[in-house]
């Protein structure tokens, strides 16, 4: 992936473009969904809905990553991720970030 959550890339000149948004929604399983409210009654530690926070985080990123290429960007900077809400039943993360190109045509930062 090409996304930075850096506002600027050292020794890289860079043209910035317009904002670039992904979503993900991730439905939990509701018999699983019964257990963590019931360790959530009593207290402990969540792991399937953590589980599901990072998978669902991931595939946002991915998203993101797939929209600035999608807009004709070679990436995204200043990327950010929306705190992810648990809802009723499922996950939802909003990412977003800056697209960019470089400038002198290379396509990777790390060059």
């Amino acid at each position: 992936m090409t996304l930075y959550t850096v506002d600027r890339l050292s020794g890289r000149e860079v043209r910035e473009g317009g904002l670039v948004t992904a979503y993900a929604v991730t439905a939990a399983n509701l018999i699983k969904d019964v257990r963590e409210k019931i360790t959530n009654t009593f207290g402990g530690r969540m792991a399937r809905y953590e589980a599901l926070v990072e998978d669902t985080v991931e595939r946002a990123l991915e998203r993101l990553d797939e929209k600035a290429r999608e807009q004709g960007y070679d990436g995204c900077l200043a990327v950010r991720i929306a705190h992810p809400n648990l809802v009723d039943g499922g996950v939802e993360v909003v990412v977003y970030g800056t697209g960019f190109n470089f400038v002198d045509g290379a396509t990777s930062a790390l060059e």
